[in-house]
């Protein structure tokens, strides 16, 4: 080779940027080893496995000729190449396919597998509409606890609406002692303190809230033609019957 002649056009129009002949290194050496991949996979002596397959898959997509003995007993039938199966051409074109096991399991492994999953897939479906059909029963036994505390609470405040006018129309008639003791405020508060020193087995405790309403509201109507959900007091129970629309807070809503 002639030597290169440093004073010549070619050398001084060549690119001679600092860290190009790095670059131009890397990409030759980038180069080199993509082509000594090629070459190894090139040389790369096939598996059994992968020869079996490369000809399988071969022989599967040519057609069959003349020399298949199948084949050749479907043409003395009236068969042609491309022609559905049957008299009248109902049947299918295609071969149906090959199902071809490679691995090792046995027979039946495969749908076993398949089964477990979907018995799998089924209990957590199972696992999650139980979870929702608790959590479900959960929020109806709140809500339902919630509704009877409220209940509670307007049932108290309506007795306690009933004791103060029991009291007071009874005061009006100069009554001095209720009928019973808890159909005042005041004297329900000191029975109260009076249970702490003593146990009596009749008390106003054994009664519910709901019956002592029912009894107050009854004596109010009776004694004194006075509905607490009304706000009024009637003439007689002549007019209480005709103008008072019931005897509980639900008739009046």
């Amino acid at each position: 080779d002639e030597e290169e002649d440093y004073m010549s056009d070619l050398f001084i129009q060549q690119d001679v940027r600092p860290g190009l002949p790095m670059v131009r290194r890397v990409k030759e050496a980038i180069q080199k080893e993509e082509k000594q991949k090629e070459a190894n996979e090139k040389n790369r002596q096939k598996s059994i496995k992968e020869e079996e397959k490369e000809r399988r898959d071969l022989v599967l997509k040519s057609a069959l000729g003349n020399e298949n003995k199948g084949f050749a007993l479907l043409q003395k039938m009236g068969y042609k190449s491309g022609q559905a199966l049957g008299k009248s051409g109902e049947g299918i074109v295609e071969p149906i396919p090959l199902n071809i096991k490679t691995g090792r399991s046995g027979l039946g492994h495969e749908e076993l597998k398949k089964r477990k999953a979907e018995e799998k897939l089924e209990n957590y479906r199972q696992k999650l509409h139980m979870k929702k059909q608790a959590n479900e029963q959960a929020a109806d036994q709140f809500r339902t606890r919630f509704k009877t505390k409220q209940e509670e609470r307007k049932m108290e405040g309506d007795l306690r609406k009933s004791q103060r006018a029991c009291q007071q129309l009874d005061m009006q008639k100069d009554i001095d002692v209720p009928k019973e003791p808890w159909f005042w405020i005041e004297l329900e508060e000191e029975d109260k303190k009076d249970e702490e020193d003593k146990e009596d087995d009749c008390t106003s405790s054994d009664i519910s809230v709901s019956e002592k309403l029912h009894i107050l509201t009854a004596y109010l109507r009776e004694e004194h033609f006075y509905c607490i959900w009304c706000g009024t007091t009637y003439e007689d129970s002549e007019d209480l019957s005709s103008n008072c629309p019931g005897n509980s807070a639900a008739d009046h809503d």
